[in-house]
């Protein structure tokens, strides 16, 4: 099995700001989800960690297994903001807002990544650790997290674009003789 878990919060979440490839630690309450989802998935025993580069997912990779060192790989960073990165969600541009809106249908800003791009690197990487043996998590982001499960199910269609993923939700999916299952929320 696969199970891809969302960082736990950090200050920025708190204060709704867009936080993207931003450098964050997790804050206390960041770090008690992370200890709550390591007992959520305590009888668990992972194979293979990886985590996005970023403080906040590799920290809570190491909560969630901490006998396993994460393997770091730039794939599973957040999505790139580009010149909206740091702004409070009250004050984003007009584009911006219509992106969030209608992900599906709204081309992403000039100077943010598109999602296309989200998902071909998460597929990537998804392809990489495609039949590794044992159970496998993966710490990343919200949208990076909602580009691996459009990966693994290509007939949503765009739905996991809209779907709010707090910190710590963990998603799962089969990884047996080479297929994917379609990806289905613990928690």
């Amino acid at each position: 099995m696969i199970y891809i878990i969302r960082h736990g919060k950090t200050d920025l979440n708190r204060a709704r700001v867009l936080q993207g490839r931003s450098n964050y630690p997790l804050n206390k309450e960041g770090v008690r989800e992370a200890q709550q989802a390591a007992e959520a998935l305590q009888g668990i025993r992972f194979s293979h960690v990886f985590s996005s580069p970023l403080t906040r997912a590799v920290q809570t990779a190491q909560i969630v297994a901490p006998y396993l060192a994460p393997v770091i790989d730039e794939r599973l960073i957040e999505m790139e903001y580009g010149p909206w990165e740091g702004l409070g969600l009250d004050r984003l541009a007009p584009e911006v807002l219509s992106f969030f809106r209608d992900f599906v249908h709204t081309p992403a800003p000039t100077g943010m990544e598109q999602l296309s791009s989200v998902v071909a690197r998460g597929g990537a990487f998804l392809e990489e650790i495609r039949g590794l043996p044992g159970d496998i998590l993966i710490s990343t982001h919200a949208v990076a997290m909602k580009g691996l499960l459009e990966y693994l199910t290509p007939e949503s269609r765009g739905s996991y674009w809209p779907k709010p993923i707090g910190n710590c939700a963990v998603y799962a999916a089969k990884n047996e003789n080479g297929t994917f299952g379609v990806p289905f929320e613990l928690t």
